[in-house]
């Protein structure tokens, strides 16, 4: 138990470092991820604000093309 309490102690900062770092470097990539997500997230709404504009512009030529066909 000894033996197991001074590896244990020799080997705890090591642990530590490895530990503090790779908890670091998750915190960095979930940003990245939520960042890149948010990114995702504008890019849709352009591009259904986009989608919405081009209906419109549909709807303003049928109704353009059926008036100049009833006259």
């Amino acid at each position: 138990m000894h033996d197991l309490v001074a590896a244990l102690g020799a080997n705890g900062l090591w642990i530590m470092i490895i530990a503090v770092v790779g908890i670091g470097g998750w915190f960095q990539f979930r940003k990245r991820e939520l960042q890149s997500h948010e990114e995702l997230r504008v890019k849709e709404m352009e591009h259904l604000q986009k989608m919405k504009e081009l209906e419109i512009e549909l709807e303003k030529a049928k109704a353009r093309s059926s008036s100049g066909q009833a006259s």
